[in-house]
């Protein structure tokens, strides 16, 4: 079974997720931590709880979701993995931190291409991965038909949906995203996002103003 923590971080309020199991192993999504506090709090977590990370995910990479790349990667060793299509993102991270007053003194490239072809195993557990464009090239969302939930990044909020108005962001791909990948998971589904609360799907399909397909 996989427990999930999760964290808010940076003053966008990223939430980077640390999903581990039975055996210890965890994976680290979308690390937003800014600075000293934030960077305790997690590694505090993790340490506390005996926990093992085995790899560092991305469902985007936009500025907010990977200003700690660098400080996770470097403190437990662990390559980044990701989309193909985030590495332009990555080359102009810098200059989209300071835009936004973050702070980020170097980039970590990603050392993995992942795509729908091959799940995410740690420990004893799985994820299946769903590549959901439209709000960012190279959006990935990780699901878990075990456990019943998936994260899908800035793709799908509580009764809202990711921008569809910044570079890349397209609302007819970001729709048919949704409705493709993630509206066919079964109701029950647990939907933890990149920002605010959970929500579910079952629920989603029916409330959310800009998706919402009825029953």
């Amino acid at each position: 079974m996989i427990n999930l923590k999760k964290f808010a971080f940076n003053p966008f309020q990223v939430n980077t997720y640390v999903l581990s199991d039975e055996t210890g192993e965890c994976v680290i999504i979308d690390p937003g931590m800014q600075g000293d506090s934030e960077e305790t709090e997690i590694t505090e977590y993790i340490k506390n709880n005996n926990l093992k990370p085995v790899m560092l995910l991305l469902t985007h990479a936009h500025i907010d979701h990977i200003v700690g790349n660098s400080f996770i990667a470097d403190t437990f060793d662990l390559k980044l993995t990701a989309h193909e299509d985030c590495v332009p993102f990555l080359i102009n991270a810098r200059e989209y931190a300071s835009t936004f007053g973050l702070t980020m003194d170097k980039v970590k490239d990603i050392d993995n291409y992942i795509n729908e072809d091959k799940d995410v195993e740690f420990g004893n557990s799985s994820l299946k991965v769903l590549f959901t464009p439209g709000h960012a090239n190279g959006s990935l969302c990780y699901y878990s038909e075990k456990d019943k939930f998936v994260i899908t990044g800035d793709v799908l909020f509580n009764q809202s949906i990711g921008r569809t108005d910044l570079k890349t962001g397209n609302y007819d791909l970001l729709q048919d995203s949704i409705w493709e990948k993630l509206f066919t998971l079964p109701d029950e589904t647990v939907v933890y996002p990149g920002h605010g609360p959970e929500t579910g799907i079952g629920f989603e399909k029916v409330n959310n103003p800009f998706v919402a397909i009825g029953r």
